[in-house]
Order: C-alpha cells, then structure tokens, then sequence
C-alpha cells in the first residue's frame, strides 16, 4: 500500500505542526494573562475585592476572550460540528484550570501568609503555570478535536482507492517497460 507524506507525516513535520500550535496557544494565553492579571490588579487595588474573589473575576473574563481567539483563530480548522459540546468542555476544563490557579493562590495567602499584593501576583503567576499546562493538553486533546481523516472507500473485495491506485502505477509501470523500445 502506497503512503504519503500527507497521509503520514514524519516526526519532525509533527513536532513542526506542534511547534506552531504551541506559539499560537502562547499568543492567545499572553492575550488573556495581560486582561487576568490587569482585571485582578483592578479588583484588588481599585475595587477592594479579596484576592480569591479577584481570581476568579479576572479568571472568568480571561477565560471569555481566550475561547475567541482559540476558537477562531488557534483552532479554526478543527472540528465545529457540536459548538455546544465545545463550549461546555471549554468552559469545565477551564474551570478545572481556574481551581488549579485559585488553589495554588489559597494556598500562598492562607497557608503560607504570602498576602502583599506582589507576594499575590507570584502565586498567582505559579498557579497560572501549572494551569496553562493543563489547559493546553484538554484544549487540544477533547475541546478543539481535529477533524478525523476519512478512511478510503474500499470496493466489495475490500480494496481501498490507495490500494487501488498504487496496482495501477506498478501496471502502468511494467507496461512502460514492456514496451520501451529495444536498444
């Protein structure tokens, strides 16, 4: 059975696409760290709001613009069939994502007494962290699923159109040499 590289990319081609995918995510993920970290810094010195509270605020509003750009500019060309299953795994695994960052906040200001506003931020960046990774591997493993490729059509003996056209070139092939002119 005859393969292409389109069918079957090499590692380096996979780690290239990944790459990529990797820088975009970074994009958008800086995009909505500039609007979290400004919305918390706005809640927790402008408005008075605890910084648990603030979190989750500046959390929530990240978590909005961030679904925008992965889902029209990141993920694109993914399957969009089912944008309400999108949309609620987006939203149950950037919630798990926000529990992570909010948990490890917790832990510095009420465990370890970390509560300046700058002690805050440091926690807040640790928590972020260890939340983009996990955002990062649910995004692209069960929220933006790429679109499966069609398995080729295969005939009542069970041959596939590949397999099909692969017979073909060796035909076409011999038969060059069949008749090549003698020499």
């Amino acid at each position: 059975m005859a393969t292409t590289a389109a069918s079957n990319p090499s590692l380096v081609q996979k780690m290239r696409g990944l790459s990529g995918e990797v820088v975009k995510f970074g994009i958008v993920g800086l995009s909505g760290v500039v609007i979290n970290f400004a919305v918390f810094w706005v809640c927790i010195n402008g408005l008075g709001l605890a910084s648990l509270r603030s979190n989750i605020v500046a959390t929530v509003i990240a978590i909005a613009t961030n679904y925008l750009g992965y889902r029209y500019w990141l993920y694109r060309d993914r399957d969009a069939a089912s944008r309400k299953r999108e949309i609620t795994l987006f939203l149950v695994y950037s919630g798990i994502g926000m529990l992570i960052e909010t948990g490890v906040l917790g832990f510095s200001v009420y465990v370890l007494g970390l509560d300046s506003h700058y002690e805050q931020l440091g926690a807040k960046v640790i928590g972020l962290a260890v939340a983009t990774v996990f955002r990062f591997i649910s995004y692209r493993t069960w929220v933006f699923k790429a679109v499966p490729e069609q398995a080729p059509a295969q005939d009542a003996n069970g041959t596939s159109g590949r397999d099909l056209a692969a017979q073909a070139e060796l035909l076409l092939a011999a038969e060059q040499i069949r008749y090549a002119p003698a020499e």
